[in-house]
């Protein structure tokens, strides 16, 4: 919600609200207000950061400050590594139909809040509304497919394999694990990784980018509602010294990451030398090409 000053009411009432665009009252919105601290998400609740250290969060069609992200200091980082390790004790012991619950009303709430989450992706990252929708939807469908995890999680057996024995598999949850996401896809790629890793029976620490962190937030508020134990899922902010705490910390089992070929192979490389399990989707490019006869209009909007 927009809080307008008296200032955007004066600009209303003299200049008639035909002639005012959505982009003015943004800049006056965005000009007018204090700009709001991002809060970290630790053991269930939103936490207000005792950092210093503060990036602007700038909305890219004014330029205008909206929000401050902090860079979570080390004992915060701590702090949420250690939610995720106790909550792991009693969720990985949790049944495969209780985790599937979850994840049943966490479906049905993102899709009751797409568009809310989408006007966020606009405000921060930038994408046009529809699109924005649009990446959401492939975020849910894959909270969707987590809903079938009780076939997905079968195991296996091979009768008489030798003389006497026979062999059984287990799927069985790591503990704790991390995901470092990228810019351009604030809620889709969120949705790719701790919805899998929780229904599985993992806990996750999730750094958003510290250019639009809104929608993941907006996503482990929803997960609480869910009903998501504090501390399965948690989130902090920052830059290179939070992606470097990941890739270091000895309780961090596993990462995914999804960005640019510099991070991803910086994260690759220090946390496989630490022990981690580590997937980066790296480099990928969506080309497009104009051809002079193209529908100016329809080439925009697409």
């Amino acid at each position: 919600m927009l809080n307008f000053s008296s200032r955007c009411n004066a600009i209303v009432h003299s200049a008639g609200t035909k002639n005012i665009t959505a982009l003015q009252l943004i800049r006056c919105a965005s000009a007018s207000s204090k700009p709001t601290t991002v809060k970290n998400w630790i053991n269930g609740r939103a936490v207000e950061s005792k950092t210093n250290n503060w990036i602007e969060l700038t909305n890219p069609a004014t330029n205008d400050v909206i929000s401050l992200v902090p860079k979570s200091t080390q004992a915060e980082m701590n702090e949420a590594v250690e939610s995720c390790k106790e909550a792991f004790r009693t969720w990985s012991k949790t049944t495969i139909l209780q985790r599937q619950q979850v994840m049943f009303r966490y479906q049905d709430l993102i899709r009751k809040n797409m568009r809310r989450i989408a006007e966020n992706i606009a405000l921060e990252q930038g994408k046009t509304v529809t699109d924005a929708e649009g990446s959401c939807l492939r975020g849910l469908q894959v909270v969707e497919s987590c809903c079938s995890v009780t076939f997905l999680q079968t195991g296996e057996t091979m009768h008489s394999v030798a003389k006497d024995m026979d062999i059984h598999s287990y799927r069985v949850p790591l503990g704790v694990t991390a995901g470092i996401l990228p810019f351009n896809f604030p809620a889709m790629i969120p949705l790719w990784m701790f919805p899998v890793a929780a229904v599985c029976g993992n806990t996750m620490l999730m750094k958003p980018s510290e250019q639009d962190p809104g929608a993941c937030m907006m996503l482990v508020e929803l997960a609480k509602e869910a009903g998501f134990p504090d501390g399965v899922v948690n989130c902090i902010h920052g830059q290179h010294d939070a992606v470097t705490f990941i890739c270091d910390h000895p309780d961090i089992r596993a990462i995914s990451f999804v960005g640019s070929d510099t991070a991803g192979k910086y994260i690759y490389e220090r946390g496989s030398k630490n022990g981690k399990r580590v997937q980066c989707n790296m480099g990928a490019k969506n080309h497009g090409v104009i051809m002079p006869d193209a529908n100016k209009e329809q080439a925009l909007n697409q």
